[in-house]
Formats: C-alpha cells, sequence, structure tokens
C-alpha cells in the first residue's frame, strides 16, 4: 500500500510543447494529451470548449477538442478528477511550423548578418519559437527531454534559428496570424538520423550493431589521439611559445588550412599552438604587410617575433586579416606564432588556402607555408556526440515526441552531411520517402513541405566529370514531384569559402514566398526559372523554362553564364547563352552536334547568373542521366 500511493496522488502531466506561450494551430481539430493516474478522469478545456476522457491502464489520455480561428491569448486548463489544475497560459492560436534539418536551419540570429540590427529590432511577441534539445533514442520516445516557448524580443531572439525567424517575420508582415516555430536541429545530422526505421527498413538490433561500431571506431580514434600527445609533459607552461626563440623541434606538424581533428588530433579541445614563419625584404618589412590567417576555430591570438599582432574571439568563421606595424617585422626571417583556443568540435587553422597568406605593400600575396608546427596546450580529449549520423536516433526523440501536434506545415534545411560522391544520388529516395513518412506520422498527406537547396560552396568535392553537391540539388529536386512542396534557390547567396553563409534573411524570405504560394494560396512568383524541355538542333540547344508569369533576365543584367553542353563523347564545355523570351539558346564552337546542357553543375557555381525579374535565381539542372 506505501508502494501504491504516489502512484495514487501522481498529477496530470502534458507534453513540453503544451506550456506557457504555447502557438497551437488554428483551424484544424486540437488534439490535448498528457499522462495520469490510471483509470484517472481527466478533463480539458479551451476558451468554453471541453472534453473529457478516462487516462488508460498506462496512464496515458487524448481528448481532441474542436477547431479554433486564430486569436488569443487563452488559457488551457487540464484537470484530473476533483484534484489540481494544470493551466497552460498565454497560448495562442496561429500557424505552426516546424524547422528541421542540420547546422544552415539551426544557425541562431546572434551568429547570422545583421544580428546587432537584428536582434534591436525584434519585438513581435507573436511570433514565438520552441527550441527542441539535442538528443537521441534507439526507440520511439513519447516525451521530448526539455524545451520552452519564447516569444520574440531583444532578450530572446538572439537564439532563434535565424532562417525561420525570418521566414516567420515574413509571414506576418503578411498576415495578422501568429506564428510558432518548432526547431528541431541538429548541425551536421545526416538525413538518415531523422527518418524512421520501418521507412529504411532497419531494426533495433541493427541500429545496436551500428552504436557499437561508432563506439569502438570513436574509442580506435581517441586512444590514437592520446598516443600522440603522450610526447609531451602535460600541465607545461605555455606564456614562452610565442618567442622568437623558443625550441620548438619536437612539435608536430600541422597542414593549414585544416582542422586538427582531421590530421590526428579526434576528439581534442582546449589550447594548442601554431608556429611557422615567413620571409621579408627589408623594404617589406619598413612598409609594413597584411597576414591572412584563414578563419581559426574558435578563438585566436597572433604574435609576430614575440609581439602581438591581432585576435578575435569566438568567431570560427571569421576570416582573420591582420595589418602588421613595420615595428613588429624584420628584415629575412619573421617568426608568426598563433594561439588557438577551441571549445568544442572542430579546432583549428581553416578555410579556404587563399586566405592563409602574408601581403606586402605594392606587392603580390604570398602563400604561407602548407605545413605549421603544432603542439598541444591546455586541452582535453573526449568523443564529440556523433548521434546526429546514425539512422532513426534524432528521429525518435527529436520528431516522434512531437506527433500528433497539428503543423501547418514544415521548413528544411540538410544536405551537406549527405553531400558525398557516395551518398548525394541516394539521397533522391531518402528524402521522398521522409517526405512521405512524415505527412503519414502527422496524417496530413499534403502537409506542405518545404526546403532550401544547397547553396553554393567550395566543398573539395567536384572534380572534371562529377560534383557531389550538384547531385545533392538535383536529388532535392526531385522530391518536387510530390504534391505541396516547394525549393528555393541559394545558389546566388552562399559563401564559397564557408559552409554557413550569415544571409539568412534572404533564405527565409524566399521560403516565405514559397509558403504564401503552396500554403496560404497566394498568386505571386515564388520560384526562379525552373527547366522543363530542351529542343536540340544541330549546333544548339533551346532551353524552355516555367516561369510562373515572370521573365528570364540575369543578375546584374550580365551575359548570361553557367551553361555546359556535351555531344556523344559526354564532354562537357563551356557554352554561349543567349535568352531569347522564355527561352534560352545555348551553343558551343567545341560541340558541333550537342547532346546534353547543364547549368550551375558544380558544388561552387557562383558564376551561373539565370534568374528572373524579381531576383529569384534557376535552379540547376541537366539534361542528361549519364552516370
Amino acid at each position: 500500500m506505501l508502494l501504491a500511493a504516489p502512484l495514487a496522488q501522481a498529477k496530470v502531466t502534458l507534453p513540453l510543447m503544451f506550456s506557457d506561450g504555447a502557438v497551437v494551430q488554428r483551424d484544424r481539430p486540437l488534439p490535448v494529451w498528457g499522462w495520469a493516474t490510471p483509470g484517472a478522469k481527466i478533463e480539458v478545456a479551451f476558451d468554453g470548449r471541453s472534453a473529457k476522457v478516462t487516462a488508460d491502464r498506462d496512464g496515458a489520455w487524448r481528448v481532441e477538442l474542436p477547431a479554433h480561428a486564430a486569436g488569443g491569448p487563452f488559457v488551457l486548463n487540464v484537470r484530473e478528477g476533483d484534484g489540481d489544475t494544470v493551466a497552460v497560459r498565454d497560448v495562442l492560436v496561429g500557424d505552426v511550423w516546424l524547422a528541421s534539418g542540420q547546422s544552415n536551419m539551426e544557425w541562431p540570429v546572434e551568429q547570422a548578418q545583421d544580428a546587432e540590427q537584428e536582434i534591436a529590432r525584434a519585438n513581435d511577441s507573436r511570433i514565438r519559437h520552441f527550441k527542441v534539445p539535442r538528443s537521441w533514442s534507439s526507440k520511439p520516445e513519447a516525451r521530448l527531454t526539455g524545451g520552452q516557448w519564447r516569444a520574440a524580443s531583444p532578450q530572446t531572439v538572439g537564439q532563434f534559428s535565424a532562417v525561420a525567424y525570418y521566414f516567420a517575420r515574413e509571414l506576418r508582415a503578411n498576415s495578422d496570424v501568429p506564428i510558432g516555430i518548432v526547431d528541431s536541429t541538429w548541425g551536421g545530422s545526416s538525413i538518415e538520423a531523422w527518418m524512421d526505421a520501418s521507412s529504411q527498413g532497419v531494426d533495433a538490433a541493427t541500429t545496436a550493431a551500428k552504436l557499437r561500431d561508432v563506439r569502438a571506431a570513436d574509442d580506435r580514434a581517441l586512444a590514437s589521439t592520446r598516443q600522440r600527445m603522450a610526447r609531451w609533459p602535460e600541465g607545461a607552461d605555455d606564456a614562452s611559445w610565442k618567442d622568437v626563440d623558443v625550441d620548438d623541434r619536437d612539435w608536430d606538424a600541422m597542414p593549414v588550412p585544416g582542422l586538427w581533428e582531421t590530421s590526428g588530433y579526434t576528439g581534442m579541445d582546449g589550447v594548442a599552438w601554431y608556429r611557422t614563419t615567413f620571409e621579408l625584404s627589408a623594404e617589406e618589412a619598413a612598409a609594413g604587410v597584411v597576414l591572412g590567417l584563414g578563419m581559426i576555430d574558435d578563438s585566436d591570438e597572433a604574435w609576430v617575433n614575440g609581439q602581438p599582432v591581432g585576435g578575435l574571439k569566438n568567431r570560427w568563421n571569421t576570416p582573420r586579416e591582420y595589418r602588421i606595424a613595420p615595428q613588429a617585422l624584420r628584415k629575412g626571417i619573421n617568426h608568426l606564432a598563433v594561439r588557438v583556443t577551441d571549445t568544442g568540435g572542430g579546432g583549428g587553422i581553416h578555410g579556404d588556402a587563399g586566405l592563409v597568406y602574408v601581403h606586402p605593400q605594392g606587392a603580390a600575396r604570398r602563400a604561407l607555408p602548407a605545413s605549421w608546427k603544432f603542439r598541444p596546450a591546455t586541452v582535453t580529449v573526449a568523443m564529440q556526440d556523433d548521434k546526429n549520423q546514425i539512422a532513426t536516433l534524432l528521429f525518435n526523440q527529436m520528431i516522434h515526441p512531437l506527433q500528433p501536434y497539428p503543423l501547418r506545415g514544415v521548413i528544411w534545411y540538410q544536405g551537406e552531411a549527405n553531400a558525398s560522391a557516395e551518398l548525394a544520388y541516394r539521397y533522391r529516395d531518402q528524402f521522398a520517402t521522409m517526405i512521405r513518412a512524415w505527412r503519414n506520422d502527422w496524417t496530413q498527406p499534403e502537409l506542405p513541405f518545404l526546403w532550401a537547396q544547397l547553396a553554393n560552396f567550395r566543398s573539395g568535392g567536384d572534380t572534371a566529370t562529377h560534383s557531389p553537391w550538384a547531385m545533392l540539388r538535383e536529388s532535392q529536386s526531385r522530391a518536387l514531384a510530390l504534391p505541396a512542396t516547394a525549393q528555393v534557390v541559394t545558389i546566388d547567396i552562399g559563401n564559397p569559402t564557408d559552409i554557413h553563409p550569415l544571409n539568412k534573411q534572404e533564405v527565409g524570405r524566399r521560403l516565405a514566398l514559397a509558403a504564401r504560394h503552396v500554403t496560404y494560396g497566394e498568386s505571386l512568383v515564388h520560384s526562379g526559372p525552373v527547366y522543363r524541355t530542351a529542343k536540340f538542333g544541330r549546333g544548339s540547344v533551346r532551353i524552355k523554362f516555367d516561369m510562373q508569369g515572370s521573365a528570364l533576365t540575369t543578375r546584374g543584367n550580365q551575359a548570361v553564364q553557367g551553361f555546359e553542353v556535351a555531344g556523344d563523347d559526354h564532354h562537357f564545355h563551356p557554352a554561349i547563352a543567349v535568352i531569347k523570351g522564355n527561352r534560352v539558346v545555348v551553343s558551343s564552337d567545341a560541340v558541333a552536334r550537342p547532346r546534353a546542357v547543364r547549368y550551375a553543375w558544380s558544388d561552387n557555381p557562383e558564376q551561373a547568373n539565370l534568374a528572373n525579374r524579381e531576383g529569384l535565381p534557376a535552379s540547376p539542372f541537366r539534361t542528361d542521366d549519364w552516370q
């Protein structure tokens, strides 16, 4: 009897989605569910409507309230029998959007473009954001591990998903309907992690085996890191490591640029030092130079010949460029030392090799050495959480518990983790399968599903015959065959040297255009030109586009760029392209009989400039299916 007493006194509980400040979906029946004492009588009331139910033998219960128009705030009351009432206050009825994917969707306002100004002007309390914590499970879970609703304000919006916030802001500008964003994201995650087990044909035993393999590989990598570090004593005083005469003969060699995790120091966080040299003439030293140190994850302090010359804190995606005064320089060999502090994830000097240089006044840039001296200082070694790569784990804990909370639609930004030569083609089936599965889970066969196509980025995976990012973009485009879908093209607003472009405002705006058309039924141009047909003739190809009532043009009214043609030999050549009405005529002197056309078919097609008069870029495409 004593053991049973706590159960008899159990209080009714609700999913965390039903908490103060919530936004619930308008114009749809509203399911409310939770847990209580088995057999308890539950009454749910909301704005004059109520429903009753009896908790089952496990204590679970669920009711469905009638559809409600947009408005609020209201109070949701849930009472167990004659006991206490749980009151969820400040509930708005509006449109609820699930924002999911990897880091470009997770990316917060405070780290995106114009952060200071955007945070200061965030004053719309009818935009609300619920962040699902990064979490995982080997089986589908009923409850989230945490999270709460927050209204947009200068105190809160910095932590909101930037893409989702700007998307919501655009929607709010066109209607007075409250917008709720459920942010369920995890940087670096693969699509497999967001899919359920049945849609991938995996079972618990397979997942368990995968986890064992991952853990074993992690253990081997960590052991290798510790072995590399054993050559140096722990707790070394690094204060003198900036000095010119420090003895660095036993230091390791480290490629620059390149994160240290990819060069034998897996799982290492903390402080490490880089040292190298560069040579100047007397005239160059007397005039001063500019040093480019690439991007540094996360913080840096730099010295030349023992004198401090620059440093940035927690700006892991910002290229370092420091102007060095003549007083710090000398004729001949100059010694450069960089102290890097990494708080988690990748660490070290990274980015494009062209960002690492010395630039004397009046002379050309010179590349700094490709290999630097390297030594850890105060560090920890622990494997980063990599559950975001394993099939089903994120779905089970970060998506499944959200069901059946009604949604107006989904916005998705993911694919970078699958943009490899081995995975990009497979993505077309996975992506469509995931969309169907989520729609089935929410019992909404045409739940609007909108996504951002991958931006331009110099991934290093391009070859003369293959582009994994272009293939991934094509796989994304194939999902447009499903109803109630839309894609926003972003190849014009990426950053070739940063996988996280900072212009999230435009991504959000374009997603909102797509939502206004697909979800809200507005008649407007919501997409750039989309390839429809190609007519091959002797020496040229006439390509027709779906224009949605707009017209073809180019960014800046420049000559059309980004097209390639190939003949029977499958070798593509840059093409001349001319706009003629709603068609583009493409030709190349190197191809007498064109058999295939490709547009923007590279990881970083920044030169591709075809657009419509609204400034929305044309989607990359190819007419061939050659492997």
